[in-house]
């Protein structure tokens, strides 16, 4: 019988696994960046001629910028997003038309090389889709206000304005990458593929990867059961993870004081309390009701107890069966 600590899957074989089969590879991350930057200088110009709103600036943001994205699979899109910081002068135009306006300007730039339905609206975003790659673009109107550190109002369909800045939200990761090394960042992309492969064996189970980031963050910031997180370690770090969530069920809220002062944060009576770092009035779980919890707090205790059963294992074959069911039948993707 393997003994904890004597793993038969352990940093090494995690570590593996991410390089080939988590990690965005190398020539993927390359075309990402060249169809962002493709669509940027295309959008200069289409939104100069269109004066409701000026382009004030672009950012690249999200998981590609934060370098937590994970590798797509065939059946699916990658994600880039760029938020588009608009600015305008006139009291009649209303910003909730801003991401109606920003979608006519995206058809633009692609003229008759893409059909409509490539572009598609959600709350906050206009995903653009590049049939060849597969890639998916999410471009998000920021209104400007002149405000330092790219603060800008992301604004929503029904006109909802929350206060957001990609300079912070990069800085934020960069801070506790750069104390923890670049294990931080691979630990998250290991734990953003962990819920990929639950949300295909359970559609209804709900974990964005923001708030996987930030209960890192949190456990980073302040360690677990008397211990830091163990981002050299992946199995036992992974295991902190899936205790934390497990044992306070995510029922006590997650403040950041990088930006703002604890006692800034709104008052709040939902069932997960996660504050954006940013934004002491955006708690980025606020539409998790309280089945959306036990359900991600029940995965995690049945998850911890497939680790538990792995770590003492009686055989390899017996450990890697236990960790295919986290990561899939890829495991360990030697």
């Amino acid at each position: 019988m393997s003994m904890a600590g004597e793993r038969y899957v352990d940093h090494d074989v995690l570590k593996t696994f991410a390089l080939n089969k988590v990690n965005v590879p190398q020539e993927e991350a390359k075309e990402r960046r060249r169809q962002v930057n493709h669509l940027r200088e295309r959008l200069e110009g289409y939104i100069k001629d269109h004066p409701d709103f000026d382009l004030v600036k672009l950012r690249a943001s999200g998981s590609t910028a934060k370098h937590t994205a994970i590798r797509r699979r065939k059946s699916e899109g990658s994600d880039a997003d760029v938020a588009a910081y608009l600015r305008t002068s006139s009291t009649d135009i209303d910003v909730s038309t801003m991401l109606n306006w920003l979608r006519e300007r995206c058809i633009e730039v692609y003229g008759k090389t893409k059909v409509a339905e490539d572009f598609k609206l959600s709350d906050h975003a206009v995903g653009i889709t590049m049939r060849g790659s597969g890639l998916k673009i999410d471009v998000v109107p920021v209104l400007y206000t002149g405000e330092p550190d790219d603060k800008g109002y992301l604004v929503t369909s029904g006109g909802r304005q929350v206060l957001t800045s990609v300079t912070q939200h990069l800085q934020f990761m960069k801070k506790r990458k750069d104390a923890a090394g670049d294990g931080y960042r691979e630990l998250i992309r290991l734990l953003k593929a962990w819920i990929r492969e639950s949300k295909a064996a359970d559609p209804d189970l709900r974990c964005k990867s923001f708030l996987i980031e930030l209960v890192v963050a949190h456990l980073w910031d302040n360690g677990w059961n008397g211990e830091k997180l163990q981002v050299n370690d992946y199995p036992q770090a992974i295991e902190q993870v899936l205790a934390y969530i497990t044992r306070t069920g995510l029922k006590t809220p997650i403040v950041f004081t990088d930006y703002y002062n604890a006692d800034a944060v709104a008052p709040s009576w939902h069932p997960i309390q996660v504050w954006d770092p940013v934004n002491p009035e955006n708690n980025v779980a606020a539409t998790y009701n309280d089945i959306h919890r036990q359900r991600l707090v029940s995965h995690a205790k049945n998850t911890l107890d497939i680790l538990t059963e792995a770590a003492y294992a009686s055989s390899n074959g017996a450990a890697l069966d236990c960790w295919r069911e986290l990561f899939g039948p890829a495991f360990p993707g030697v």
